[in-house]
């Protein structure tokens, strides 16, 4: 009896250690989901420290700097830059993220990012519109990022697309 409790207590803490040790694909989704909370905090550099220092973004070398580069533009464009996580998935080293962007054009685009046009004065007004992004990992950091925006939605909301002129 005794020999059968010492057991399957060991049974069951090996089971307990295992159900507790993360995979490699929760591990790579929490740090994509990190890299969105630290967008939605405005903090580029905490979003551009979940990248590879040689990181790729559309399969051009940017690197980390490049990324927090991109972002701080971003958050100057529309300072309320959110990202809401529609859907997640992890499989094997990529994670894919469907989410809701939201922002305000309140500043002015120096950098040719989602569509924006460098210069623009700001409009003042709100865009709601969806993205996909694949972001590759390799030791807990992103390596490579791809993104399917819509950016023609977004401008259009933002008056600086005409619908006549998109179609």
């Amino acid at each position: 009896m005794r020999i059968a409790f010492i057991v399957a207590t060991g049974l069951l803490l090996s089971t307990v250690a295992h159900a507790q040790a993360p995979t490699a694909e929760a591990q790579n989704e929490q740090v994509v989901r990190r890299y969105v909370e630290a967008i939605n905090r405005g903090d580029a550099k905490a979003a551009a420290a979940a990248f590879a220092v040689d990181a790729k973004n559309f399969g051009r070398p940017i690197g980390r700097q490049g990324i927090e580069d991109a972002l701080v533009d971003i958050f100057t464009t529309f300072p309320d830059w959110h990202m809401e996580i529609v859907t997640i998935v992890a499989s094997g080293d990529d994670v894919i993220v469907r989410a809701k962007v939201t922002g305000t054009h309140r500043g002015v685009a120096k950098m040719p990012l989602n569509g924006m046009p460098v210069g623009a004065a700001a409009t003042g007004k709100r865009f709601e519109v969806s993205h996909m992004h694949w972001n590759t990992l390799h030791g807990g950091q992103i390596v490579e990022h791809y993104a399917n925006r819509d950016d023609l939605g977004m401008l259009r909301q933002l008056g600086l697309l005409s619908v006549a002129a998109a179609q």
